[in-house]
């Protein structure tokens, strides 16, 4: 019997050390009701205000705006305002302990004297944001967390083509600029050749008509000599 026992221990959790060294954090510890640090300190400020307020309730002060039954029933008054006092003292802490309660405020000032005792450690030990285990993290960081290295290296490819576009843009600009001036001059040296050729063509115009009356003068005196009654 003690070995079918064992056995089915065995098979329920085959491996027991595994489980053990989990990388998960163990779940955090209930917050006590036992009002801790801040919420012992805010009964501490509430006692003191209403113990300022009662003392401001003095008998000195009831007595003097009820002048006729301070004179002649003293004790009477005083009674009355230590009933009014006690009155009012139990109504201050009555109300103030349902607002405590309805507010689940000891619970919520333990569980931030809990979170700043974290921080506080984290601190000293030099734990930053990096050693937060991810299943802590909530669904929007953990977007975040996976897309943000993907967003990185496509911003970072981005830049790099669009720098290398600019460059390739400025030297296409600086070509384009070169090839401008270079056909400017090429006008400017046509320019001249047109002129060259246009005076070239002139001249020659000139000469074909200078040449011509001279064959036709050469022509005549032949023409004259071949002529036998001369």
């Amino acid at each position: 019997m003690a070995e079918k026992n064992t056995t089915t221990q065995d098979t329920i959790n085959p491996n027991p050390e595994r489980q053990a060294a989990s990388p998960s954090p163990p779940p955090p510890a209930p917050v006590p009701l036992t009002p801790g640090p801040r919420a012992s300190r805010l009964h501490q400020v509430f006692d003191q205000a209403l113990a300022r307020t009662l003392r401001a309730n003095s008998y000195a002060n009831f007595s003097g705006c009820f002048p006729t039954p301070a004179k002649h029933v003293p004790a009477s008054l005083e009674s009355v305002w230590r009933q009014l006092n006690a009155k009012l003292e139990e109504s201050a802490k009555a109300e103030f302990d349902d607002i405590v309660y309805e507010r689940d405020v000891v619970r919520q000032l333990n569980e931030l004297d809990r979170l700043v005792g974290e921080a506080r450690y984290r601190r000293d030990n030099g734990q930053g944001e990096g050693n937060i285990a991810p299943h802590t993290l909530g669904p929007e960081e953990l977007y975040k967390a996976h897309l943000t290295p993907y967003l990185q290296e496509a911003q970072s490819t981005v830049n790099a083509k669009l720098q290398s576009t600019e460059k390739q843009n400025a030297e296409l600009a600086q070509d384009i600029q070169s090839q401008r001036m270079e056909i400017q001059n090429l006008l400017s040296n046509l320019e001249s050749v047109v002129a060259d050729l246009d005076g070239a063509a002139a001249a020659a115009t000139q000469f074909s008509k200078e040449n011509g009356l001279r064959q036709e003068t050469m022509q005549m005196d032949e023409e004259v000599k071949a002529r036998p009654d001369i």
